[in-house]
């Protein structure tokens, strides 16, 4: 397939009205900010609420016309990429703005960044901008999707800030979580007021206004926060991010890559379907008591969130759509009752090993900022791969990246090939599902 043309800026071009897979990409490399894909869907020039901002930690839509798929990196070639499906696009939206902000840097550092629009049922490229010329923005409306007359069209937009993800959501009516706090009121004020004695008989009136409180904003406000864990970075604690209570989700999603796919195209079936992969997402865990085990769909041991391990797995996925996904669940109040918590996955049907999957694993607390990290390629004849490794020091979980393909001994499985690499120290009997 030869290169598509590049649009000029404020050009237009009609994409067909169906799925369509959006790509940010953009070249890797030493002192290069990472990047951000992200949508927002508006109406009169404005988003109804926050959630139709669609990005790394709202990655899908309530219509599922929009979802952020992840991020891929080739040899240096980095993508991150949305799928929109414009026959899902609500009849009162108007426009679908697609959109990048950098991270930890400006998009002058960023070379080679563009945005193109495949059919996703193709794979055709049916519209390209690259967007040159970059220096001190943070953030850029790369194109956006629009009606015309009863058809869609791609619009190359090239529009900067300096404000990053934040100025731009912002000025779409985005609600965005900044550390911006009002003072409270002054005390003086509240003692001004003279006590009012509660009513004998009759209902309650209204509360009493002691100081007039702002209205409370109709959605909790988006959390623009995230940490991304590099080879260069590969920790973070939990406790030092707000990530303290609550619940973890950690969630597992891939992409097959069917051009470069050799067993994938001998299945004989159609892998962008993912019908024949079954990967699963499984947790080692060890407790601060020495009791340990495994979390895994095998054998129906699911865990438990509300007693021991604390952890459970919420169901067994087929697809990797980042709208499920394989999903595990850490109950964060009871973190003195870890000691150490491994995340692994392993390919349970549908392929010899990891190559040419693309995969992205999200630790989501309920407080606190999400935790990301993508895998490498694969090079291996892998079958299960060590994802994270939550440890616990002194009351504070440290995240720390694995991201290592694991090759088994003929004859030994996934889970002790995990086992014996990091020494949990268990016995193995042979599971199904």
């Amino acid at each position: 397939m030869g290169a598509v043309m590049s649009m000029a800026k404020g050009s237009n071009a009609p994409v067909p009205t169906g799925a369509l897979r959006v790509e940010l990409g953009w070249r890797s490399g030493p002192g290069v900010p990472d990047a951000d894909a992200s949508a927002l869907l508006l109406v009169a020039g404005k988003v109804r609420s926050d959630s139709d901002f669609v990005f790394y930690n709202q990655p899908v839509h309530s219509s599922e016309a929009v979802r952020h798929e992840g991020k891929q990196d080739n040899g240096g070639r980095v993508t991150d990429t949305l799928l929109v499906d414009l026959a899902r696009v609500e009849p009162a939206v108007e426009t679908v703005v697609l959109a990048a902000s950098a991270d930890g840097g400006t998009f002058g550092q960023v070379p080679d960044l563009y945005i193109e629009v495949r059919d996703a049922a193709q794979g055709t490229v049916v519209a390209r901008f690259d967007n040159a010329g970059a220096s001190v923005e943070t953030a850029f409306v790369l194109g956006e999707f629009y009606r015309r007359q009863g058809a869609w069209k791609f619009r190359a937009v090239g529009q900067g800030y300096s404000s990053g993800l934040a100025g731009l959501a912002t000025d779409f009516g985005i609600t965005v979580d900044e550390p911006q706090h009002t003072p409270p009121a002054p005390q003086a004020a509240a003692r001004a007021i003279p006590p009012v004695a509660p009513p004998v008989t009759m209902p309650p009136p209204p509360a009493r206004p002691v100081t007039a409180p702002p209205p409370a904003p109709p959605t909790t406000p988006v959390r623009l926060t995230k940490v991304t864990l590099t080879k260069e970075a590969p920790s973070v604690s939990l406790t030092k991010q707000g990530g303290t209570s609550g619940a973890l989700r950690v969630n597992l999603n891939w992409q097959v890559h069917k051009q470069f796919s050799g067993w994938a195209s001998k299945l004989g079936r159609a892998v962008a379907q993912h019908s024949d992969l079954d990967l699963d997402l499984c947790a080692l865990f060890e407790l601060s008591d020495g009791s340990k085990g495994v979390v895994q769909s095998l054998g129906n041991a699911f865990g438990a969130l509300h007693q021991p391990p604390y952890i459970h797995l919420d169901g067994d996925d087929r697809t990797g759509a980042v709208s499920s996904g394989e999903n595990l669940t850490v109950n964060l109040d009871h973190k003195q009752a870890f000691r150490r918590i491994l995340i692994f996955v392993t390919i349970y049907a549908g392929a010899r090993s990891f190559a040419d999957l693309h995969a992205t694993v999200t630790l989501t607390p309920a407080n606190g900022a999400a935790v990301d990290f993508s895998l490498d390629e694969c090079t291996v004849p892998s079958t299960v791969c060590a994802l994270a490794l939550i440890t616990n020091n002194g009351g504070d979980l440290i995240v720390q990246r694995e991201a290592r393909y694991l090759v088994p001994d003929r004859g030994v499985s996934p889970q002790r090939t995990v086992d014996h690499v990091y020494g949990w120290g268990m016995n193995w009997t042979p599971g199904r599902k």
